[in-house]
């Protein structure tokens, strides 16, 4: 089976946020990411890391204000200064807590000239962070309307394009079902970019474990094919986390 993280944004809710790690570690995770950790000081975070004696896989940027707020700005044009003021917080943030990714958003944008920014923005991150991973990943616009990254042929074009060694691609089995209809054929197009796997059940995005995804047998084929990066749990629980978790057995 795969090494399973656990997206601490979205489970284990009924626990104050810090409580989570623990509970991750104790119900079998490898590992755990956090979509914004910006709101609590990094000295707590990481001793509460270090308790759960797990890694952190993944962060995303821009900080803060995501509730009701922009989804990024990397492919915003006019938005280069804030996408970079962003970045390097971001930045701040992974020299402590060390996550194996940052998750850069692209934004609400459309056309040549967002496309354009998103490049250039992603070069210059790549540069500004050589040693670091960063990720992109296309999200389907029923979620979130609008945002610019949400095609996976406009991925693999635009990391052709930056052609940066630690930039790569993010692949969520849930917004691959809702833009391509096909999960195991959208892989075996972009596998070659992957970094980093996350799973959500559809419809509903709930836990992997019943739906219109296969999730037993996308594992089999990670394994088949020798993935050994993290694949997390980025899902809303239909209940209480620890009731929903026979996915990752």
């Amino acid at each position: 089976m795969p090494k399973f993280a656990a997206n601490l944004t979205f489970l284990f809710k009924e626990l104050p946020f810090l409580d989570r790690f623990e509970a991750a570690a104790e119900a079998g995770f490898d590992a755990v990411e956090v979509l914004f950790p910006y709101d609590d000081p990094v000295p707590d975070i990481l001793r509460r890391l270090s308790r759960a004696g797990l890694p952190l896989a993944l962060i995303n940027t821009p900080p803060p204000n995501w509730a009701g707020g922009d989804r990024g700005f990397a492919a915003i044009p006019g938005g280069e200064d804030r996408f970079r003021r962003d970045f390097k917080r971001a930045l701040r943030y992974a020299d402590r807590l060390k996550p194996r990714h940052i998750h850069i958003m692209s934004g609400l944008a459309a056309g040549r000239e967002a496309h354009a920014t998103y490049v250039r923005n992603l070069a210059w991150a790549a540069a500004e962070a050589p040693g670091q991973s960063l990720t992109i990943e296309p999200i389907n616009p029923v979620d979130m309307p609008g945002y610019f990254l949400n095609d996976f042929e406009c991925a693999a074009a635009v990391l052709a394009e930056v052609d940066a060694p630690n930039l790569g691609l993010q692949f969520d089995t849930y917004h691959a079902r809702m833009l391509t209809g096909d999960v195991a054929r959208t892989w075996a197009t972009c596998r070659h970019l992957v970094r980093h796997v996350q799973v959500g059940g559809v419809p509903g995005r709930h836990e992997p474990d019943v739906g219109e995804i296969d999730h037993a047998a996308f594992f089999a084929l990670l394994d088949a094919e020798g993935y050994d990066a993290f694949v997390s749990g980025e899902y809303n629980p239909r209940g209480r986390t620890e009731d929903g978790l026979g996915w990752i057995s």
